[in-house]
């Protein structure tokens, strides 16, 4: 005989005086926060314990109605039998539409915008177009990951996706299935007990200092090209934030030189980023504030033919893009003694782990030195 599931809202009484809302869940249930069975769901609701005034007791109405939704909304779960998924009405929701109009709202980034996209045209690939909420649980998710490593790329028939791009979009994936969880599209997370995809071994490619100066000493077609290449070589500046630099966001004094006050494109973080004078010698002469540093500086067809044909007039037979002059300073730092915590903080990179795939490749070159010496 099946047992007789409840859901009961609850008080608990807190060090502050306050009452902290919570469900009781009989039998006990998974809670996607802890990935644990529980009869207990905290719901960060709190009453005050002796509301001292109207406001106060208004409050506490508000707040008991809420966790009561909350708590009817759960019970009928249990009364569907179907509390490990989406309910039933929301399970013939389309998952693909949520999907692509979580897509269109990354569209100030073109890189983030780009891979979303990549992401759900494969996911439409995947289901043949079609796929409601209902139908994504565990096994979707693993089967999704298994399909991405197995796929051939859209961009060509003859190639797999590479380990770094399957990364990045069995994680824009699970961000919008995460999304969803949120928005209560889903009771229990079906990414629970799926893991995630590992990040592969990228190849970070980089100049040497000879390599540097002999790019520095060769004509460039694209003069502003140039510029920026050697600029970013110099101070570490993504692209992203190269193309928008404007002249208000350099500035100098006496005790700290020169430096620029920016907000990175990519994290949106406000950053102080010191550079040498050689670096703002590539910078031209100074316009008004509004102008762009790097004016004419855009992203084409031709920008890439032109920066291919001025590293092979260099002499450079690697295959050079416009972020390998980021990898370039960063290498370098690490390579003539800079400690990579400061490293860290002037790439603007949030975690000291980013930083760190540039050590291994110092790590590597310092093996392959060691063992050219031989008897």
């Amino acid at each position: 005989m099946e047992r007789t599931r409840t859901v009961k809202l609850r008080e608990k009484i807190l060090a502050d005086g306050r009452k902290s809302l919570y469900l009781d869940y009989y039998p006990a249930v998974y809670i996607p926060e802890t990935g644990k069975e529980t009869r207990r769901e905290f719901l960060k609701i709190y009453l005050h314990d002796k509301p001292a005034n109207p406001a106060q007791k208004e409050y506490n109405r508000i707040s008991k109605a809420k966790a009561e939704s909350i708590r009817s909304e759960r019970e009928i779960q249990f009364i569907n039998q179907n509390f490990d998924f989406a309910d039933r009405l929301t399970a013939k929701k389309d998952f693909l539409a949520y999907f692509k109009e979580k897509a269109a709202k990354r569209n100030k980034s073109k890189g983030n915008y780009d891979n979303w996209y990549g992401t759900y045209k494969y996911l439409c690939q995947y289901t043949k177009d079609s796929c409601t909420f209902g139908q994504v649980d565990e096994k979707f998710c693993e089967g999704f990951k298994t399909y991405l490593r197995s796929i051939k790329s859209r961009k060509s028939e003859h190639t797999g996706l590479a380990d770094n791009t399957i990364y990045s979009y069995y994680n824009k994936f699970r961000a919008c299935i995460n999304e969803a969880f949120e928005d209560r599209l889903f009771a229990i997370n079906p990414l629970l007990r799926v893991k995630g995809v590992p990040m592969g071994e990228s190849q970070r490619e980089f100049l040497t200092l000879e390599e540097l100066k002999a790019l520095n000493t060769t004509e460039c077609e694209h003069a502003v090209l140039k510029r920026a290449a050697i600029f970013s070589a110099l101070s570490g500046l993504r692209w992203s934030d190269m193309i928008k630099l404007t002249w208000k966001e350099v500035q100098h004094s006496e005790m700290d030189g020169y430096y620029i006050r920016f907000t990175q494109q990519k994290t949106k973080g406000v950053e102080t980023l010191h550079i040498p004078e050689q670096a703002f010698e590539q910078m031209g002469e100074r316009e008004d504030d509004k102008e762009r540093v790097f004016k004419g500086l855009k992203y084409s067809a031709y920008t890439n033919v032109q920066l291919s044909r001025w590293v092979l007039f260099a002499g450079i037979t690697k295959k050079i893009t416009f972020h390998c002059f980021r990898h370039t300073y960063a290498t370098l730092q690490l390579t003539l003694g800079t400690d990579i915590y400061t490293v860290s903080k002037m790439l603007g990179h949030r975690h000291l782990k980013t930083t760190e795939i540039y050590a291994k490749v110092i790590d590597k070159k310092k093996i392959e030195a060691a063992n050219r010496i031989k008897l």
